[in-house]
């Protein structure tokens, strides 16, 4: 019986791959299986993200605007455009309210008079609209986290549901709004012509710090304390939850928030062929700083500190494509001796 299946199961076979053939051949392309693989986007906003052409964000009294050219995205009032990580973050913005789909919609039934200031949506706490340059297709309001910290209040302008929604599609438009508003900001204390960091620390929940063959993992827990993530914290209770020591989370947050403020001394090069790194000490560096978003494996930037050069400035670039830079060697002092103070220098 098992053999004579084998028999006749050859012939169909064949026969089937001789079907396939032919349509390829009379086609020019292979048949669509439509019924096998099928995606709809579920998400808020239903123009594709490729339609979008004009996106402008609003917190508070801050507001920044993004246009898409051929060359690209650009930040207005701009001269150049947006750096290829600032537009990766607003492609995946936008991309994100396509396919999202909501956790769970509140409809006008289930809302009273005060239910939208409850939820953080009157006033919002940011506002992103989207367009093309003959009108808006969409206006988002994002409002508060839920209680547990894991989604967040979104509603349309113009519509009473109120969407709960997974946390990063919004923190995504914090991501993109951050790094624009950091690209003009004036250089600190005189000391350069610009930040060194692309983003800034109130965007970064971890960072990780390479120094002298050691990995050592900084973490926010669920209030926004920093902790090492290994033996210096505690849990609450029976929670998972990290918790910062209180202690160690100020020591934390006092050497990362002048990092944030690390000013770029000098450029060296740009666009650098990778064979000449080494004359920088980057082919291996002396340090390396990856910084994480909430929710994130991907890291927003990646900051590598090679040699010395001088005795008051080392090299530095953001990899992999950044310019070779210089930053004052107390930034990179502050970064070792942060460690040491946690019990993770060498």
């Amino acid at each position: 019986m098992k053999r004579g299946g084998v028999v006749l199961f050859a012939p169909l076979a064949a026969g089937l791959l001789i079907v396939l053939l032919v349509v390829l051949v009379v086609s020019g392309h292979a048949p669509e299986f439509r019924g096998l693989v099928h995606f709809d986007p579920d998400g808020l906003v239903a123009a594709e993200p490729s339609a979008i052409t004009q996106v402008e964000i609003r917190a508070k009294q801050e507001s920044v605007a993004f246009r898409r050219t051929q060359g690209g995205w650009t930040v207005d009032g701009a001269a150049d455009k947006a750096p290829a990580e600032l537009a990766a973050h607003i492609d995946a913005a936008l991309r994100f309210l396509h396919v999202s789909k909501p956790m769970r919609d509140i409809a006008a039934g289930e809302l009273g008079p005060a239910s939208f200031a409850e939820f953080g949506l009157d006033p919002p706490a940011s506002v992103v609209t989207l367009g093309t340059a003959d009108r808006t297709i969409a206006t988002v309001n994002f409002g508060i986290l839920n209680p547990a910290g894991t989604s967040q209040y979104v509603r349309l302008a113009g519509a009473a549901t109120v969407y709960l929604m997974a946390r990063h599609v919004g923190a995504e438009w914090q991501i993109a709004a951050d790094m624009a508003r950091r690209l003009a900001e004036p250089a600190v204390a005189s000391r350069g012509a610009s930040l060194l960091l692309p983003v800034s620390m109130a965007q970064v929940w971890a960072v990780e710090i390479v120094f002298a063959g050691k990995l050592t993992r900084f973490e926010r827990d669920s209030a926004g304390n920093w902790f090492r993530h290994t033996g210096q914290h505690s849990h609450a209770g029976s929670a998972n939850a990290h918790v910062a020591d209180p202690a160690q989370a100020r020591l934390i947050d006092a050497a990362l928030e002048a990092f944030d403020e690390t000013a770029v001394e000098t450029r060296i090069a740009h666009g650098i062929d990778e064979q000449k790194l080494a004359q920088f000490g980057l082919t291996l560096p002396h340090l390396i700083v990856l910084l994480y978003a909430r929710d994130s494996s991907t890291p927003l930037a990646r900051l590598e500190l090679g040699g010395s050069a001088d005795s008051f400035d080392r090299y530095a670039r953001l990899a992999p494509n950044g310019d070779v830079v210089t930053v004052a060697e107390f930034e990179v002092t502050r970064l070792t001796e942060l460690l040491k103070a946690v019990g993770a220098g060498s």
